[in-house]
Parts: structure tokens; C-alpha cells; sequence
């Protein structure tokens, strides 16, 4: 896999954004899809992730209610919606694929592909 973000920018808080993920040889059906933020002077926190044999779905307390998880499967890809962003949220938001697991998680040791991350930055 060779996982490519999308989506990241500056947006004031309160705004929203979107972010893809997708993969440039094809699609993501067959994976466990993590999202996860590194912060500038913080550990890299998973954010919400999508299990690949249902589509359950799992956020971090921090962004429940506010950031949603989901397949586009006309895309191939699968994005993230945020809304309601604060500057607590700025941060490298990355991708990362993993096609063992059962479920998915939030911590990052299972997942073997990563992309190369889309900087989000929201303003006060």
C-alpha cells in the first residue's frame, strides 16, 4: 500500500474540514483504517478508526461527537470529518492501514502502512 492524505489546511475554529485517505494502487475495502495526530511537543494520539469486516467504528474521547469515520467506496478511499474544530486540534494527521486485525484500534503498533500526513491548523 502506498497511503496518500489529503484534505489538511487552515481553518478558523469552529470550522470544518475533510480529509481523505487513499491508497494509489487501489482500494482500502480489505483494511483497518487508523487515523492518528502527532501535535507538536505531544505523543502521536489515534483519533478514530474503521474495522474493515463491518465498518465499526472508534473514536478518541477527545474528538467523539465531533469527527466522523467512514468509506467512500466510489472514491476508494476512506475520509474523516471534522467538525466543530478547535486549536487543540491542530496537529500532522496521518493514515495507516493494517489487514490482520479484527476491528481496529487506537494505538498504532498494529498497523504496518502509514502515509505521509496533512497538516491541519485551526486558528482561534
Amino acid at each position: 500500500l502506498q497511503l496518500v492524505e489529503s484534505g489538511g489546511g487552515l481553518v478558523q475554529a469552529g470550522g470544518s474540514l475533510r480529509l481523505s485517505c487513499g491508497d494509489s494502487g487501489g482500494a482500502l475495502d480489505n483494511y483497518a483504517i487508523g487515523w492518528f495526530r502527532k501535535a507538536q511537543g505531544k505523543e502521536r494520539e489515534g483519533v478514530a478508526c474503521i474495522s474493515s469486516s463491518d465498518n465499526s467504528t472508534w473514536y478518541a474521547d477527545s474528538v467523539k461527537g465531533r469527527f466522523t469515520v467512514a468509506r467512500d467506496y466510489g472514491k476508494k478511499q476512506v475520509f474523516l470529518q471534522m467538525d466543530s474544530l478547535n486549536p487543540e486540534d491542530t496537529a500532522i494527521y496521518y493514515c495507516a492501514a493494517e489487514g490482520l486485525i479484527v476491528g481496529c484500534v487506537l494505538f498504532s503498533d498494529p498497523y504496518d502502512y502509514w502515509g505521509q500526513g496533512t497538516q491541519v491548523t485551526v486558528s482561534s
